[in-house]
């Protein structure tokens, strides 16, 4: 049949015969009794193995005090040890004044922010959340399902915003939060977003620090999970978004979270969050009845493996070198098996963990589960929009990073064969 170029363009009769080879190599890797996952984006061994020297980091009896003399085996700390806090408000970008170190888990941190919020509101709030006859959240979308799970969790009602090559749509922003009261917040995934990949603009960050809000005690969730996972050495540059505030007479807006999560091990690493001194003064006074503090002989490890920038810097590199392989086996054969047919398309990141696959409108569940019929497991269809539900079914989440090069490079095999056999079908029943 030779090359295939756009789908749109072929004949009935040479959609049928495409259809009738690309079955067949379907139903052979039914064959094969695969057993791949693509469903999250996990680290693979390799990268969890660079960290291995963490665990020996600590030895002696002196190794488990601080600079000051405390010993950290102890009860206190109630937010961090002054280390970590050095160390990470670096990556953040902020001062020691305005971290907070948690345990292992940004999203437990999230959880804790929305759950308070609840039940106490926020520094400002005229009442809890919580007792509002109704709270919204705006979801920049495609995005973090474990963000939209907390907000359907709490019964926060989720609007979603479209993803632009810039960060959300602004002009949709602006106006939801400025006529809309109950509007008290908004996730955003600003650097390598999952799963598109994009670093939001200068502009973007500006306006979010500047819009006018009817919620006087809004809040941006600013999920910097991202923030040190280059690829590529022309790595994206974000605008700072707690000067942008400052300097917009917003120093109360924002709360950022990271973690080490994907840096060192992701069931044992550190999690951070930052927000103005008053926001975190308002945190600390639930959080003394909450918790006596956290796991400080972590937060010392972390600090004494990654040691400061520079060290870390080097380490992400070594990250980079496992998975940039593996990003570009992906992105190579979405150009050779879909390139040019005109039914697909997908982002490029420079950083991050996730590419980004559109298909057809009204394709992306049944690509998805064509997938899982023969073995290969994929980020459930839907999942990186509100409550489920893609308006358009037509995003899949493709992460690279956890399979071996030849696990990956047979799942790809099978989703670009899925995307081809899924789209001749809508193509044929538009066509006939």
């Amino acid at each position: 049949m030779g090359s295939i170029e756009n789908f749109m363009e072929l004949s009935i009769s040479e959609l049928k015969e495409h259809d009738q080879r690309l079955q067949e190599k379907y139903n052979g890797y039914k064959s094969q009794n695969l057993n791949l996952d693509m469903s999250r984006g996990k680290p693979c061994q390799e990268q969890l193995d660079l960290s291995n020297g963490l665990l020996d980091s600590l030895k002696s009896n002196e190794d488990y005090r601080g600079m000051d003399g405390t010993d950290y085996r102890n009860y206190g700390g109630l937010d961090g040890i002054p280390e970590a806090k050095e160390l990470f408000s670096q990556v953040l970008e902020v001062s020691t004044k305005e971290i907070i170190i948690g345990g292992n888990s940004s999203l437990n941190m999230m959880y804790d922010t929305i759950a308070r919020a609840m039940l106490h509101g926020v520094y400002r709030s005229e009442s809890p959340w919580g007792k509002l006859p109704v709270v919204k959240f705006l979801c920049p979308s495609p995005g973090y399902d474990r963000h939209f799970a907390i907000c359907e969790l709490f019964n926060i009602e989720m609007i979603t915003i479209d993803m632009l090559s810039s960060g959300p749509d602004m002009d949709m922003i602006e106006k939801l939060v400025s006529e809309d009261d109950s509007i008290k917040g908004i996730w955003c995934v600003p650097k390598y977003s999952n799963p598109d990949g994009i670093t939001y603009s200068d502009q973007t960050v500006e306006r979010l620090a500047q819009m006018k809000t009817k919620a006087t005690d809004f809040r941006i969730f600013w999920d910097n999970a991202y923030t040190v996972h280059h690829l590529t050495e022309h790595e994206d540059q974000l605008k700072d978004i707690f000067t942008a505030c400052k300097s917009a007479g917003n120093p109360h807006r924002v709360f950022m979270f990271s973690s080490t999560s994907k840096i060192t091990f992701p069931g044992s690493g550190v999690a951070m969050m930052a927000a103005s001194e008053e926001n975190l003064d308002f945190i600390r006074r639930q959080l003394s009845i909450q918790t006596i503090g956290p796991d400080k002989i972590n937060q010392l490890r972390h600090v004494r493996f990654l040691k400061d920038m520079n060290h870390l810097k080097k380490h992400m590199e070594k990250h980079a070198e496992i998975i940039k392989p593996k990003f570009e086996i992906v992105l190579n054969k979405l150009e050779s098996e879909l390139g040019s047919k005109n039914i697909a398309s997908w982002n490029k990141p420079n950083g991050g963990y996730f590419i980004s696959l559109n298909t057809l409108n009204g394709c992306a569940r049944d690509i998805v589960n064509m997938a899982a019929e023969v073995g290969v497991k994929l980020t459930q269809a839907g999942a990186t929009y509100p409550y489920g539900k893609d308006p358009r079914d037509r995003n899949i989440r493709i992460a690279p990073t956890f399979p071996s090069m030849a696990e990956l490079e047979k799942a790809i095999e099978v989703l670009c064969l899925c995307v081809q056999l899924v789209s001749i079908k809508k193509i044929l029943a538009e066509k006939e």
